[in-house]
C-alpha cells in the first residue's frame, strides 16, 4: 500500500501558508509547515517529505542557505526541493539552482496549477525504478553494471563519459544539475577540461535519444525530462 505523499511547505506568509495547506490537505497530501529555513531543516529532519515548497526571503534563515543545508543531509537524498517565490530575477533563479533546487516556480501561482506540477512530479519520481545500478525509464534501460543502454528494444554502447553523463541526469528526472556538480561527478574535481565539453557530450546525446530528453537551463546547467 502506498503511503500518503507528504509536503513541507516553508514560507514566513502565514496567509499563504494556509492557503497551500487547503489545497494540499484538499488533494489528500499530508502537509507540515515552517516559517523559516532553521525551522525547516529541523522539521523535514523528521516529516522527511517527498517534496519542499521553499520561499526565498524568509527571516533567520533564507531559503537559499536552506536548500544548501538540507541537500546535505543523507535522508533527504529522495526530496524534491521547490522554490515558490516572488524573486523573478534571474541571479535570484541561479542562486536557487546552484543550491540544489529541483524546480523553482515564481509567485503568484494558481493553486490548481501548483497541484498539477506537484501530482506530475510525484508520478515522475515513482515512474523511475534505480535499482542494482539499473535505470528503468520504461523504453530506456540503463544498467551500469555493464554499461550498456537499451532504447526501444535496441542495444546502444555509449563512450563512457557519455554514459555517466545520461546516468548522472536520468537517475533523478527534473532535477537540475549545474554544470560544476556534472564536472564533479562525471568528470571528477581533479579533471581539468574544457568549458564546452559538458554541452558537446549533451549534444551528442539528444542525438542519439531527441532533444526532448535533454532540457537546458540558461545560465545553471541540465535536466533529464520523460
Amino acid at each position: 500500500m502506498q503511503r500518503t505523499p507528504k509536503i513541507l511547505i516553508v514560507d514566513d506568509d502565514p496567509d499563504i501558508i494556509e492557503i497551500l495547506r487547503y489545497n494540499l490537505s484538499l488533494a489528500g497530501y499530508e502537509v507540515k509547515s515552517a516559517n523559516n529555513g532553521k525551522v525547516a531543516i529541523k522539521k523535514a529532519k523528521s516529516f522527511i517529505p517527498e517534496i519542499i515548497l521553499l520561499d526565498v526571503m524568509m527571516p533567520v534563515m533564507d531559503g537559499i542557505e536552506a536548500c544548501s543545508q538540507l541537500k546535505k543531509i543523507s535522508s533527504l537524498s529522495n526530496t524534491m526541493i521547490i522554490f515558490l517565490s516572488a524573486r523573478n530575477e534571474d541571479f535570484t533563479q541561479i542562486s536557487a539552482f546552484d543550491s540544489g533546487a529541483d524546480d523553482y516556480i515564481s509567485k503568484p501561482v494558481k493553486p490548481k496549477i501548483l497541484l498539477m506540477k506537484i501530482n506530475s512530479i510525484l508520478k515522475r519520481i515513482r515512474s523511475i525504478k534505480v535499482e542494482n545500478n539499473v535505470i528503468d525509464l520504461g523504453k530506456i534501460i540503463i544498467n551500469r553494471n555493464t554499461y550498456s543502454v537499451i532504447k526501444n528494444e535496441i542495444d546502444l554502447r555509449l563512450p563512457r563519459k557519455e554514459f555517466e553523463l545520461l546516468f548522472l541526469l536520468a537517475s533523478k528526472p527534473g532535477h537540475v544539475y549545474t554544470r560544476d556538480e556534472i564536472m564533479d561527478k562525471v568528470w571528477g574535481a581533479q579533471v581539468i577540461v574544457g568549458d564546452r565539453t559538458i554541452d558537446v557530450h549533451i549534444r551528442k546525446l539528444r542525438e542519439k535519444f531527441g532533444d526532448s530528453y535533454f532540457k537546458t537551463i540558461k545560465g545553471v546547467g541540465y535536466s533529464f525530462t520523460q
